[in-house]
């Protein structure tokens, strides 16, 4: 037996201090790239269209406020079509009153001529063009026909964990899903007067045509916020006496495409056995992010006492 066990110790000895002369100092030289430009656009329907454009930050630059508004690109020529008016933008910058300079191009408001105003339509196309650096980028997206939700309620959460607060409520909605592939929803809530908050989307791959009930949805929110990560249970529910507006998005496949993968590389961060991934832009000639339409369908509702 010490025969064995003094063997054993042996080869790990002879083990550790191999590993250990193997050892040797890497150096990796990162290249670094052009900025790109990235868009975030979108157009709703009977809502103005609007466009934010910053250029990319360096993986290993400090990311702070300060440079995230060095990051805005100004000056650029916005324009959108629906193929039979085209509208330019005009870029407005706000004060943010935290030190923080906000900036995004839309329509111009000090010009009430009618030939400059173009609101969302279901069942239109929409082409946004981009100049800027001697370059132009273009993106085209669809608001489709949303197909409403047949009712929404509040119950028990499907999974209320140990965090999870006595009185929170779920969101659920009844949906017949139309009888045509390709049907994509992305959807947002509000609590009160407050913003709305993106949260989830799917497609009608495994639902096409059918009827589909009591689906639990959660609450968007600000997932930067010091909340986000110690009270996540409080926020993705809903709580008695809240007024709750849930807005239910028809999107095209590109704007699916782009949230669906930029929704994966979020869950694969920190994930040593995922495949890195891109989000799939719809911009072309080098542009990132995405020019979104979105067929919209609103209800509201007040989240009852238990």
């Amino acid at each position: 037996m010490q025969k064995h066990a003094r063997t054993l110790l042996i080869m790990l000895t002879s083990f550790t201090t191999l590993m250990i002369s193997c050892e040797k100092e890497v150096h990796i030289n990162l290249k670094s790239s052009d900025p790109q430009v990235v868009v975030q656009g979108q157009i709703e329907t009977g809502a103005p269209p609007y466009v934010i454009l910053t250029s990319t930050i360096g993986f290993f630059s400090k990311v702070d406020l300060s440079t995230y508004e060095k990051s805005f690109i100004h000056d650029a020529v916005v324009t959108v079509s629906d193929g039979t008016k085209t509208v330019t933008l005009k870029e407005y910058t706000f004060d943010t009153g935290a030190s923080f300079r906000f900036s995004l191009y839309t329509l111009d408001t000090t010009n009430f001529n009618p030939a400059n105003f173009l609101f969302g339509e279901n069942n239109k196309t929409y082409t946004l063009s981009i100049t800027h650096g001697g370059r132009t980028y273009t993106g085209v997206t669809k608001i489709p026909t949303p197909q409403g939700i047949d009712s929404m309620w509040f119950d028990e959460p499907l999974f209320a964990g140990n965090k999870t607060p006595d009185s929170a409520l779920q969101l659920f909605v009844n949906y017949k899903d139309p009888d045509t592939p390709g049907d994509n929803v992305r959807y947002f809530t509000q609590r009160g007067n407050d913003i709305f908050y993106p949260s989830e989307i799917f497609n009608d791959e495994v639902v096409n045509g059918k009827q589909v009930n009591k689906i639990g949805l959660v609450a968007g929110y600000e997932e930067t916020s010091d909340k986000a990560d110690r009270n996540r249970d409080s926020l993705i529910y809903f709580f008695p006496g809240e007024s709750v507006t849930l807005k239910w998005c028809a999107v095209d496949k590109g704007v699916y495409t782009f949230f669906n993968t930029l929704q994966f590389a979020r869950n694969s961060v920190g994930n040593p056995f995922a495949s890195p991934i891109n989000p799939t832009t719809n911009m072309r000639n080098g542009a990132l992010g995405v020019w979104a339409g979105y067929g919209v369908y609103e209800r509201t509702a007040v989240v009852p006492h238990k």
